[in-house]
């Protein structure tokens, strides 16, 4: 109980300073489609059935995580059920024991680079959408800005995506996001002055409804277990799983420059 209570507010005291800097220190924030994950992390029966919730993201900022949540209802930062759980690479933010406790405070599990699909942090986040609470994934593994992408496009997903989805004990409900913006609010590489965050820039967070894509993932699933899930097919269902969840992330920034290309 008393972890959960340093927990929420961990959680709630972050998500008050990302929202305020949203607020104040962004000249605008652009936020389309909220509605279709609040409606999903309110529905009680889903929590009830063990059903988990999957947001998907590109990834731009080493500030993603937290600051685009500090679009979500104040309210969700103090129920565990209601905030989200994500992975951070200990190369990167597990960087010592004060780091180590206050992001599993905030509720990120600890990954290691090259450590694969089958490592304790996938594993957990398994559980977490068994027990109907909501995950949060960057699937490219890494920040995509020019220095690192001089190519454009997303990275390859990672497949520990798809061992999530086919491994929970119920299809989690699957959101993909596409965010712009956070890549000026801290520019790669982080040297002097890339050190601290830039105000005055122009985010955009976009929600997507996509049942299609649910559907076709969902059927991709239930053919593997319905065949027993045969180790043989594993690999090539994981593959098709996460392609298929990139193809409607891609979708989803292709409509979204679409309309920004016609303003």
């Amino acid at each position: 109980m008393k972890y959960l209570q340093i927990s929420s507010c961990t959680v709630g005291a972050v998500g008050l300073l990302c929202k305020a800097f949203l607020r104040w220190g962004c000249k605008e924030v652009k936020v389309e489609g909220l509605d279709v994950l609040v409606k999903a992390l309110e529905d009680k029966s889903r929590r009830d059935n063990g059903t988990g919730i999957l947001t998907v993201c590109n990834h731009i900022s080493v500030l993603d995580d937290p600051l685009i949540w500090g679009v979500m209802p104040t309210y969700t930062y103090f129920d565990p059920n209601l905030s989200r759980w994500t992975l951070g690479a200990s190369d990167i933010i597990f960087t010592n024991p004060l780091f180590g406790v206050f992001f599993r405070t905030g509720q990120v599990f600890e990954t290691f680079r090259g450590g694969g699909i089958y490592q304790t942090a996938v594993d957990d986040a398994i559980r977490t959408l068994d027990d109907g609470r909501w995950i949060h994934i960057y699937p490219e593994g890494k920040i995509n800005q020019p220095c690192y992408n001089p190519a454009g496009g997303l990275f390859p997903f990672k497949w520990g995506m798809g061992r999530m989805i086919m491994e929970a004990k119920s299809m989690p409900i699957i959101i993909p996001m596409w965010i712009t913006g956070t890549d000026q609010v801290m520019p790669e590489p982080r040297y002097f002055p890339n050190k601290f965050p830039v105000p005055g820039n122009r985010l955009s967070i976009t929600f997507s409804h996509d049942p299609k894509l649910n559907d076709a993932v969902g059927d991709i699933r239930a053919q593997w277990l319905a065949r027993g899930r045969p180790e043989a097919e594993t690999a090539n269902t994981r593959s098709r799983v996460t392609a298929r969840i990139k193809d409607s992330v891609q979708a989803l920034r292709n409509r979204i420059q679409a309309a920004s290309s016609t303003r």
